[in-house]
């Protein structure tokens, strides 16, 4: 129950940064709870449907955008019909025109949940698909397409190209409380990784599926980079969010591309640091992923450590580390990927000064996934504490 203090300063406002899909428990239990969520997402996403929509029209790919905001819908309870639309995908296998075909049966307003929506959300539903359509190359890949890519696709189109405006009027037709931004509105960033056997790898997609030969290698370093070699630049929206932040959550997610990136944006590591009175907690990932096969999650925090030292230099990133009980003596798996050891966590945490909370983090029914509403606890707990400082 909240105190009053708690009340005269509004909700607990907590930042997340991760990919689209991984902290979708965390995200949906947190919004049980009367807190202001914004949600940080990578803006350099190169395969899939994303790939597809990003090479048609030049613009940054919106799949995690997407995903981030059918979580806050769902969790918030609203417009359940958006989000199975949303999370809607044309067939893979058929040839393109009948996929083409398909995708046309929802531009016509003919599926069953459009014809059941309120008349101004289709409607305008509608609208972004049809002016979608218009925009779309002739020789545009419809397999496997997102409809809530297109969506938003077709919103940036109608926005003048500005994502941030997309994204703040499809919160509005949903009635969605939480924010969800990009890290940067750039729409040519792309992810790169050097390995430890001397290969480079170009696109984050390919990242993400390294062979078992390279994930055995393992990742060395990660770079952003931006036509033209720019600098890869802050969203200007997560800024006001990162300041006024009571908490501020890494992950969970995969670490080389959905985590760690975020602070070799320019902007968002100066803009975490001047935030001093908020707890940052990192979520360690339950399980190894093909990017970390043979690391711990002491390793992977070190790693964190090393780039935030590298890129903003100031005092250590983080308060507190949430990690999963280590239960078992020897290693264990869930399908291909085995559970992630802890390595030498107590003494990376104590010679940084931050606090480890390991507890059972595992959700009972989904092994290898978290339990949403015990990180979410632990996160709200950490988040009131350091409030409750600050009186």
């Amino acid at each position: 129950m909240l105190q009053s203090a708690d009340v005269e300063k509004g909700p607990l406002r907590i930042v997340l940064f991760s990919g689209g899909t991984a902290c979708r428990n965390i995200n949906i239990a947190l919004c049980k709870s009367p807190v202001e969520i914004t949600r940080i997402v990578p803006a350099w996403d190169s395969g899939g449907s994303s790939k597809v929509i990003r090479e048609a029209f030049g613009m940054l790919p919106v799949g995690d955008i997407r995903q981030a905001l059918m979580t806050m819908a769902h969790g918030e309870g609203r417009a359940g019909d958006v989000v199975k639309i949303c999370n809607a995908r044309l067939s893979s296998t058929l040839r393109n025109a009948d996929a083409r075909s398909e995708f046309d049966y929802y531009v016509r307003g003919e599926h069953p949940l459009l014809q059941r929506m309120e008349a101004g959300l289709r409607g305008a539903i509608l609208d972004y698909l049809e002016l979608f359509r218009r925009h779309i190359p002739e020789d545009f890949d419809f397999r496997n397409g997102s409809i809530g890519n297109f969506i938003l696709a077709g919103a940036f189109i109608a926005h003048q190209s500005d994502i941030n405006n997309a994204v703040f009027v499809f919160r509005e037709l949903c009635s969605i409380d939480g924010f969800v931004w990009p890290v940067s509105v750039g729409n040519d960033i792309q992810l790169g990784a050097a390995l430890r056997n001397g290969r480079e790898i170009a696109g984050q997609h390919l990242v993400t599926s390294l062979s078992d030969e390279d994930a055995a290698a393992g990742i060395g370093r990660i770079e952003l980079s931006a036509t033209g070699g720019g600098a890869v630049l802050a969203n200007d929206a997560i800024i006001p969010a990162i300041a006024g932040a009571d908490a501020i959550v890494f992950g969970p997610g995969s670490f080389y591309t959905s985590i760690l990136p975020h602070l070799l944006v320019e902007g968002v590591g100066e803009a975490i640091a001047q935030n001093r009175d908020a707890p940052k907690t990192f979520v360690g990932n339950i399980l190894e992923c093909t990017e970390t096969i043979g690391a711990d999650l002491a390793g992977l925090v070190d790693v964190f450590l090393a780039v935030w030292k590298q890129k903003v230099g100031d005092a250590a990133p983080l308060t507190h580390v949430v990690d999963n009980r280590e239960l078992f003596p020897f290693e264990k798996t869930v399908g291909k990927f085995r559970y992630l050891r802890s390595g030498a966590l107590d003494r990376l945490c104590e010679a940084n000064a931050i606090t480890r909370i390991s507890s059972d983090f595992e959700d009972a029914w989904n092994r290898g996934q978290h339990d949403g509403r015990s990180v979410a606890a632990t996160l709200l707990d950490v988040a009131k504490t350091a409030r409750a400082h600050m009186r």
